[in-house]
């Protein structure tokens, strides 16, 4: 725990401007959250906007369109400053990094960041990331929240209806930490997957 609050302190050290209040005046609420962290490495020290694209345009893969609302506890409000981390797959499944990336390389290239606007909205554009090789695990996006004066916190990964692998066995086992993440895609008429997902802070987290 100790080594994991200094390197948080040391990354916003590095960016001379982190944006996260200080960890030790955050609230902790939620559970085990395995490589959490890594979500401070190398965020940007500039204003996040309240969308963002992980996939460059040569990305290979079929491209995807995320977007939804980002609400307070009561499930109405929606909730402004908020910071969503997504990371995720390329299309072979794997978290492959950049040849020039420095941080995070287990998190892949695929990662970014949105703070949500006073309209609670956030959106990003990526690829569809492909399964795990030789594994039974569905297409999924990792998201991660951090709120204000809140420490971080994992929701349901952003899953989609359409794939073979997300049973309805499996569907039972999720526990809908900030809502359900299954989400139902549609292709526009660009040809790319998209997609929404509405998200409650703090709903099914522990000690919230």
């Amino acid at each position: 725990m100790k080594s994991t609050v200094l390197n948080v302190l040391l990354t916003c050290v590095v960016l001379s401007a982190c944006s996260q209040p200080k960890v030790f005046n955050d609230r902790q609420v939620g559970d085990g959250c395995e490589d959490c962290e890594l979500m401070f490495a190398g965020i940007p020290s500039t204003i996040i906007s309240w969308k963002t694209k992980l996939a460059a345009d040569n990305e290979p893969g079929e491209p995807l369109i995320i977007s939804g609302t980002i609400f307070k506890n009561d499930g109405k409000t929606p909730a402004s400053d908020v910071i969503l981390y997504v990371y995720q797959t390329d299309n072979t499944g794997r978290y492959t990094p950049a040849p020039n990336q420095v941080h995070a390389k287990r998190h892949g290239h695929l990662r970014g960041w949105i703070k949500t606007d006073e309209q609670g909205k956030y959106e990003f554009r990526t690829i569809r990331p492909a399964a795990y090789p030789n594994r039974n695990d569905p297409q999924h996006i990792h998201p991660i929240i951090k709120e204000p004066g809140l420490s971080y916190y994992w929701i349901d990964d952003f899953v989609f209806e359409d794939d073979p692998l997300l049973t309805d066995q499996l569907k039972k086992k999720f526990d809908e930490r900030g809502g359900s993440g299954v989400i139902k895609l549609k292709k526009n008429e660009k040809k790319a997957w998209i997609g929404k997902r509405d998200i409650i802070l703090g709903l099914n987290i522990p000690n919230y």
